[in-house]
Parts: structure tokens; sequence; C-alpha cells
């Protein structure tokens, strides 16, 4: 009998979702055909863009750059979107799940209001619409760092926690959906202890946290023209990609720890395979969103993360996600030896490293007895030489 395929189920904010990975708000989720495309595939969600209270174009181009190796991408674009009204507009809502193959994927609208007015106002629309009830959750975007003249409110604890309190009491006096939080990357422990803080002061309203957007203000140069890869903002744009996966592995694992246990975490940075995916989830993320790999791959990455996911999954014996969520074990030498010998086994030019190692340690010994067996030879020759020499009178 053919052992069970791992279950990716998950459950986000008391939503469940059929499998732990779903797309970022960002790259490819801007209109409803974008979006039926990830619910076409076997993301487990689907996240609008980050929508502000009118449509707006954004920043100028060009404004995003990707680098050639695949290491990172860099976007200042600004928050382009089509408008609040369009991603909760019923018609564009239904246009979406015709994509899902039962109709019943979580649809999460993303909010990034200029102003606590604007995100208040958006929330008020929600509330009213008729389409409320196919709204699963809302995510509130605190952490973008591409609006020129706005700075990331994720960094300011201050107005975070005015925003935050007016966005809770709002929220539960409408009986809103599920509100999720998207916060920038902190690097400092003082960071971590105090938006956490902040987070549990409003546990009751607050489901989840998205970490982490990507790493603002970062700068791409291109030595032939000898200025920025990226026209708009002076050429400072948010970083995304492989390159930032190990920071979001560290702020999700200590935000895991913060964090009371009522607020989910959703792991975002740098995925761009299964094994990324179970690495996250690993140090405590409860489903993980795809980004950059979105932008670059198209939704196809979706069915192939989610396989690669399963087949890690088979390998070690897990069956379902609870098994190894946020379960990261202490480094020993033990397991470090264990990775350094499973990483041999799987290097298919091991065997051929080995025997090339071996055949040039028969070469070096070869030549290490040839050069003895001069010296020897050396040696005698001198020998005789010396003894065949007749002395001069004086010696």
């Amino acid at each position: 009998m053919a052992p069970l395929k791992p279950d990716l189920r998950t459950t986000l904010a008391d939503i469940t979702l059929e499998t732990c990975v779903y797309n970022a708000s960002g790259p490819r989720s801007g209109t409803s055909a974008a979006l039926q495309r990830v619910a076409q595939s076997s993301a487990g969600a689907i996240l609008t863009k980050s929508a502000t209270l009118l449509s707006q174009n954004g920043n100028p181009l060009p404004r995003t750059w990707h680098h050639p190796d695949g290491l990172a991408s860099f976007n200042s674009e600004g928050l382009p979107n089509n408008g609040i009204d369009y991603y909760i507009a019923e018609n564009n809502i239904d246009e979406v799940m015709q994509g899902a193959t039962d109709g019943k994927k979580p649809y999460i609208v993303s909010l990034s209001g200029l102003s606590l007015a604007d995100n208040l106002e958006m929330l008020r629309r929600i509330a009213s619409s008729p389409s409320r009830n196919k709204i699963a959750a809302i995510e509130l975007n605190l952490a973008c760092p591409n609006v020129i003249g706005k700075p990331i409110i994720g960094f300011d604890f201050d107005q975070m926690d005015m925003i935050l309190n007016e966005v809770s009491r709002l929220v539960t006096s409408l009986d809103l959906p599920p509100l999720g939080v998207k916060l920038p990357p902190y690097f400092d422990v003082y960071h971590f202890a105090t938006v956490a803080t902040l987070l549990n002061k409003y546990k009751t309203t607050i489901r989840y946290v998205a970490s982490i957007n990507t790493i603002g203000n970062a700068l791409a140069i291109d030595s032939e023209s000898e200025a920025p890869c990226i026209k708009s903002n002076q050429g400072l744009a948010g970083l995304s990609g492989p390159a930032v996966k190990y920071t979001a592995l560290a702020n999700v694992y200590k935000l895991r720890q913060l964090l009371d246990t009522s607020i989910d975490v959703v792991g975002v940075g740098g995925v761009q395979s299964g094994r990324d995916a179970f690495e996250l989830i690993l140090v405590g993320a409860t489903a993980v969103q795809v980004a950059t790999c979105h932008w670059t791959e198209g939704p196809a990455c979706f069915d192939r993360i989610c396989r690669e996911l399963m087949d890690l999954m088979q390998a070690k014996g897990y069956r379902t996600i609870p098994e190894f969520e946020g379960k990261v074990k202490e480094w020993t030498k033990e397991g470090a030896a264990l990775s350094r010998q499973a990483k041999g086994d799987k290097n298919p030019n091991n065997g051929a490293t080995a025997s090339k190692t071996t055949s040039r340690n028969t070469e070096l010994s070869f030549y290490k007895a040839l050069c003895g067996v001069l010296v020897i030879i050396v040696a005698m020759l001198l020998a005789n030489y010396r003894s065949s020499v007749r002395l001069l009178p004086t010696e």
C-alpha cells in the first residue's frame, strides 16, 4: 500500500487553508485576472495587492530590477493599485474565485492607506460592501518602504500604537473579518521585544502577523552607466528574494517566541523552494507567503513549492504541518554531523571526488618514494667518488 501524501493544510486566524503556501501582496496581485491565476494554482489562499483608498499609478519607471544571478530583487513601485473599491467589488471577487477548484479559497484583502483616516475609511467600506462575507481576512500593511515622503509605520512604535488602537476599535465595533498586520524586518533585540509587546496589547483583534516585508532603502548600482539600476526614489528600493531569507527566518523565529500564542505568524521573504518554506515553518510560521519567486516564475511556483514541501516532509516522516511547526531544535555536534553526512550522501559527485582524491594521494606517494630513491643513489655516487680520489700530500 502506497504511503499517504503529507497534508499541507494549516489554520490561519481560525481560517482553514488547504495548503500552507500562498501569494504575498505585491507581485502579480493587482488585478482580478492575475489573482484568478493564483486561485487556479496550489496556493492555499489569495491575497490582493495592498490597496489605497483611491487607485494610483505608483512611482516612475523603471522601478524594479532583478539581479542577473537571481540573488535578489529590488522594487520601488510605490503601491500601484486599483483602489479599495476594485478589490472588494463582488463581481471581481467572483471572477477570482472562478479559478479556485472548489471556489472556497480564502480571499484576503490587503490595505495600505496613505493615512489613518484612509485606513479607517477602507475598513468601513469593507463592512458595508455586499461582498463582506466573501472576504476571509484583512491584512493591514504597516511596512511599505516605497511610498516617497511616507515613513515606514512599523518602525515608529508610538504611531503604530495609535493606529492599531483606532483600527482595533473599529474592527471590533463593525465585527469585521480577522485582522492581520504586515510588518517590516527588525534587526535589534529591543525592536523585537517592543513590537511584540505592542502587538500583544491588541491580541483580541490582531489574529496574525506577516513577517517580513522587503528590506527598505537598498541600492543597486550599474557600474557601466555609473548610476542606480532604478530611476524612482533616487534608486533606493525594497530588497527581496533569496538575499533576505535569513532575515525573514530570524524575524519569524523571534516573533514566534515573543508573541501571544493566539497571534499566528506568516513567514515571508526569500521563499524559492519547498525547503525554504519548511525552514520558515520550522521556526514558527503557520503559513508561508511567496513574493519574488511568484514575480519571476509566475503562479506555477505554488505548485512546485508545495510538491517540494510534501517530498521533504515525506522524506523526514512528517505527515502534517503541526508536527514540525515551531519545533526547531538546538544546535548539537550530533546534529551537525548528521547534516554533513546527509549533504555528502546527496552530492552526486561525491564518489568522483573521492576517486580523484585517492588518485592524487597515490600519485603524491609515488613521487615521494621516487625522490627518496634518487637521494639514496646520489649519496652512494658521492661516497664512491670520494673514496676513489687520491689525497694530495698537504692533505
